[in-house]
């Protein structure tokens, strides 16, 4: 790194200048440049042809090479294991669908589902296609039936045919209303304290004698509609 003369004069020590070197020890000057020539990049290291030292870029392509492959073998393995784990354990691995691709569904709002039903066509199924081609009259009920069949997996007859849903959703709350009266029945037997006693009748006609005798609101309220007299209410 080249600085200019009066720097480099200033640095090295004059009469005036506080880096002025001492005996017994390096001037300032030659220590920093030594630090700053360390530290700045040679024009062989950046472009990758000085002997001995490899180009940045091909190390830093390399390690991503390496951390990519060694994540693309450890989800293989991950994905393999899993795989191996359900067909242990008898489940069916479910293959991905691929949302992207037209799909089909039976709906009673979309009469025509966005591919067929078949794709994967026999050789009768492909005889029966090329023959659909033709004049209609001349193809018998069943060969148009299964020409349905081939476009639409269920009829509109089929798919407003009741279910039995409402039996298991029906059974479902019955379980349910089972479990919170068994529920309440335990908190009222272990959770909730006795009944206190002001709810019983007994203590409520005495209650009510006692308030009569006190003549609690006597022209408008509860006293007021007790005939002391008869002793009954008026």
């Amino acid at each position: 790194m080249d600085l200019p003369a009066w720097v480099v004069s200033l640095l090295e020590g004059g009469p005036t200048s506080p880096f002025r070197a001492e005996p017994g020890r390096v001037p300032w000057a030659k220590t920093q440049a030594t630090r700053l020539a360390c530290r700045a990049p040679t024009q062989a290291w950046l472009q990758g042809g000085a002997p001995g030292n490899a180009n940045p870029g091909d190390m830093l392509h390399l390690t991503a090479g390496r951390v990519g492959s060694l994540v693309a073998r450890r989800a293989a393995i991950a994905l393999s294991t899993s795989s191996v784990r359900m067909a242990s354990h008898g489940h069916d691995v479910a293959e991905m669908v691929d949302m992207s691709q037209p799909l089909y569904w039976d709906r009673l709002d979309t009469p025509l589902p966005d591919r067929p039903f078949k794709d994967a066509l026999t050789a009768t199924d492909k005889s029966l296609k090329q023959k659909e081609k033709g004049p209609w009259s001349q193809l018998t009920k069943e060969e148009k039936i299964a020409l349905y069949r081939l476009t639409f997996c269920q009829t509109y007859a089929e798919m407003k045919r009741p279910t039995q849903e409402w039996k298991t959703v029906l059974g479902g709350v019955f379980i349910f209303l089972g479990f919170t009266g068994l529920l309440v029945w335990w908190q009222s037997a272990y959770v909730y304290p006795k009944r206190p006693k002001t709810f019983d009748e007994e203590w409520q006609a005495k209650q009510i004698k006692r308030m009569l005798d006190m003549r609690i609101n006597p022209i408008e309220g509860f006293a007021a509609k007790w005939d002391y007299e008869k002793g009954q209410w008026k």
